[in-house]
Parts: structure tokens; C-alpha cells; sequence
């Protein structure tokens, strides 16, 4: 038998060492740790040299029986595996379990402390998680949006099946711009045994019945009015017209104009020279305690008209000038929204959600002869109880200026329909192909 040490800076180390020298039937006789690593103490089989053996052997019967090796569990009282190769697969299988609980035991107890390697990794690993997690959530959704698309236009479908006749009058109330909320609320009170004429008459004096309008109550009742709404509605302009009218039917000293706009270039010029071919007084406010003093002056006017600045619903500078006028309350003034009658729906929708945080006595809609569909601004008073009161069709100043009626505004709303939004009047414009694409 021949011995030998081997150095290896771990087990795994050592006992390859051993295998490679002296194969796999090695026996291991011990093993020490030392600061460097591990020593290993082996040995493995060989025939003896004849020089090394003894002169004189008394010969007997067990001499000629092999000696048998003793073997490792022999050498270290343990009940381990003899061979090199067993003791190798036990080796790693236990470096393994050992390492696999030495990582469990450390996430276990201290999961704060990683390396400045493995912090990044795992950092990544979760970016990469949640950007794939976001993309399954955006492809739900859409899928989401399209089952709901498809889902409503079954419904759609199988309505139109089920009432063809209210299907029909639904489309052309849209067509016309009423809004769709609207359309559908107003169909649902179509009666069933009439054709579709007397339907579609049956839904416009409906909307007549739903819409609010005053008549002529700027001019029937004394006090301070003031317009107000955003630019570009022609406030101005409805002002000199309300003032020629009053001055008309009272007399110009019993008219008077204040003018709140300081912003746009030009804004008081306007007033004034309106003033000055009227007859009638106009001064200028800087701020809520110059109006308020203006206001006491023409105390004895039968009829104060204020001409606000026109702002965007989105301007801050909107909130400062409702915050004026709600801190003059003491000269009870009427508050009347101008809208010109040829915005979006939505653009008149906002524009009344901002301008009713203060008390809105009714409207007034403008530029009417600009107009192509008269039924978004329907919409809009009708589903805000919002009262219209004067209607303004041109910049002549004051003919272009009627009191509100229902049936002008339903009938002029139908007319203008016939006459563009039915599908056999639109002209038919041939593409090129190329532009198109």
C-alpha cells in the first residue's frame, strides 16, 4: 500500500487530486483543514517490493492468503462510502444541500443585505417583471375596449332589428347634433303606431317642450347686467346692441355701460365709440372697488350693462373676475352667459361647467348665421336647464338682435339639417387615390 498527501484549497479540490493520481479505488486514510485549505491523507494498493521484505518468514498457511486493506470506515470509525467516487458524489451532494441552506438561512434572516452584483440583478429582474406585467395589463385593456366595441354594436344591431323605426329617428336626431343621451331619451318617447313622419314631428315639438328661453328679459327689467363668456363670443358687440334697443325704447339717459376688459388692445376704444353713437354713458373699471363705485353713480340708470373680459374656461385670470363679480352681490347683478352658437359640444358643455360657480340668470347665443347645426347648442341648454334669451344672427348693430323662441330655434335647427346633414344633398367629391393614400 502507498501513501500520499494531498493539498487542495477545498474538499472538492483535494479529493480530485486524489482521483487523478491514483484513481477512483483510493481509500482515504484522513483529512485536516488548515488556513490554506484542506489536507488529505490517501492511499491506494501495490505489490511489494522484495528487497523490502523480511530475510526469514516462517511460511505457514495463512502467509499465503491475501491481506485484505482496511478500509476507510475501518481507518476513521465512520460508516461512510470506501471508495473515491462515492465519497466524491457524497461530497458534492453535501456541498450542495449546504450551500442551498447557508442561502435560505441568510434570505431568511438578513433579506437587507446583497451584494452590490446580485442588489442590480434583482433590480432588473423586477423592472423586467413589471414592464412585462404592464404590457399584459395595456393588452387586456384594449382587448377590454374591443369585446366592448363589439358587444355594444351587437346591441346596437339587435335594437335596430327589434324597433327599424326608432333606430332611423336615433340616427338623424344624431346627425342633426343632438347629442347621443339626448337622442336616445327622446326616441324612447316615439309612439309605436305612427309612420316616420309624424315620429320625426312628434321628436321635434318634444325638443321644443324641453327647451327653456325668456322673452325679452334684459329689456323688460330694470338693473345691472352683466355678460359674460369666453373670447371671441362677441360680447361687445351684443352689448351695443342691447344698449341701442334700451336707448330706443327708454331713452339714452336711462342707459349706462361699464366696461371690465383692460387685457385685449382696443377693448375700451370699441365700447366707447359704441357709446358715443348711442348716446350713451361708458366708463371704464380697473377693479372690483371702482366698479362698485360706478355702479353707485349710475344708480339711477333704469338699465347698467357690464361688458366683462372674455377669457378661456382654462385662463386662471376667468376665476379671479367671477370672484369680482360674486363680491358686488350688494348691486344684484343678472349674470347672462354669451355663447356663440357654432362651437363643439364639448367646447359649450365645458364652457357652462365653468361659468355656473357663478348664478347664471340664462344666456344668450350668438352668430347663429355661421352655424351648419344648431343641434349641439340644443343639447347644451337643454340638458343644463339653461334659459336662452336672446339670439344674435349678424354684426349689425341693433337689428341683428331678436328675443328667443323655441320654434325658431327647432325649426331653424331641422332646416339646417335637410339642408346639410342629410346624406343625398352632401356633394360627392371624387378622391385621387394617391392623395388619399
Amino acid at each position: 500500500m502507498k501513501i500520499r498527501r494531498f493539498y487542495g484549497k477545498d474538499m472538492r479540490e483535494a479529493l480530485k487530486q486524489v482521483k487523478d493520481e491514483l484513481g477512483g479505488d483510493a481509500v482515504i486514510m484522513s483529512n485536516k483543514k488548515h488556513a490554506d485549505g484542506i489536507e488529505i491523507i490517501a492511499a491506494y494498493d501495490k505489490e511489494p517490493d522484495a528487497q523490502l521484505l523480511p530475510s526469514k518468514v516462517v511460511p505457514n498457511k495463512s502467509a499465503n492468503l491475501p491481506k485484505k486493506t482496511p478500509t476507510l470506515s475501518e481507518i476513521i470509525g465512520d460508516s461512510g462510502p470506501d471508495s473515491l467516487k462515492a465519497l466524491l458524489e457524497k461530497q458534492s451532494k453535501s456541498a450542495s444541500e449546504s450551500q442551498y441552506k447557508d442561502v435560505k438561512q441568510a434570505t431568511e434572516q438578513q433579506p437587507q443585505i446583497y451584494s452590490g452584483n446580485s442588489v442590480s440583478s434583482n433590480f432588473q429582474q423586477d423592472n423586467q417583471q413589471q414592464d412585462a406585467l404592464q404590457e399584459m395589463r395595456q393588452e387586456l385593456s384594449s382587448l377590454r375596449q374591443i369585446l366592448q366595441f363589439q358587444v355594444s354594436g351587437l346591441i346596437e344591431q339587435e335594437k335596430n332589428r327589434k324597433h327599424p323605426l326608432h333606430g332611423y329617428l336615433l340616427r338623424r336626431l344624431q346627425q342633426m347634433g343632438i347629442s347621443d343621451v339626448l337622442a336616445e331619451e327622446v326616441v324612447s318617447y316615439a309612439p309605436e303606431g305612427a309612420d316616420e313622419r309624424q315620429s320625426w314631428l312628434f321628436l321635434l315639438k318634444l325638443l321644443a317642450n324641453r327647451l327653456q328661453t325668456k322673452h325679452d328679459d334684459i329689456l323688460s327689467q330694470p338693473g345691472v347686467i352683466a355678460l359674460m363668456g369666453p373670447t371671441g363670443t362677441g360680447k361687445t358687440t351684443t352689448i351695443a346692441k342691447l344698449a341701442a334697443q334700451a336707448a330706443h325704447k327708454f331713452g339714452v339717459d336711462q342707459v349706462a355701460i361699464i366696461t371690465l376688459d383692460n387685457y385685449r388692445i382696443g377693448a375700451y376704444e370699441q365700447i366707447a365709440t359704441y357709446g358715443k353713437i348711442i348716446g350713451c354713458s361708458v366708463k371704464q373699471a380697473q377693479n372690483s372697488n371702482e366698479l362698485s363705485d360706478l355702479l353707485y353713480q349710475f344708480r339711477n340708470k333704469r338699465l347698467v350693462m357690464v361688458d366683462t373680459a372674455g377669457f378661456s374656461q382654462k385662463d386662471a385670470r376667468l376665476i379671479k373676475q367671477l370672484e369680482t363679480m360674486k363680491q358686488n352681490t350688494c348691486a344684484n347683478i343678472r349674470n347672462y352667459l354669451v355663447m356663440q352658437a357654432n362651437c363643439q359640444y364639448r367646447v359649450m358643455q365645458q364652457t357652462v361647467n365653468e361659468y355656473q360657480k357663478i348664478s347664471l340668470q340664462g344666456c344668450i347665443l350668438t352668430k347663429l348665421d355661421e352655424c351648419y347645426s344648431l343641434g349641439e347648442v340644443i343639447s347644451v341648454a337643454i340638458e343644463n336647464k339653461l334659459q336662452i334669451c336672446y339670439l344674435a344672427d349678424g354684426q349689425r348693430v341693433p337689428e341683428d338682435l331678436q328675443p328667443a323662441s323655441t320654434k325658431f330655434l327647432i325649426t331653424s335647427a331641422a332646416k339646417l339639417y335637410k339642408k346639410f346633414g342629410l346624406i343625398h344633398n352632401r356633394p360627392n367629391i371624387v378622391n385621387n387615390a394617391a392623395v388619399a393614400v
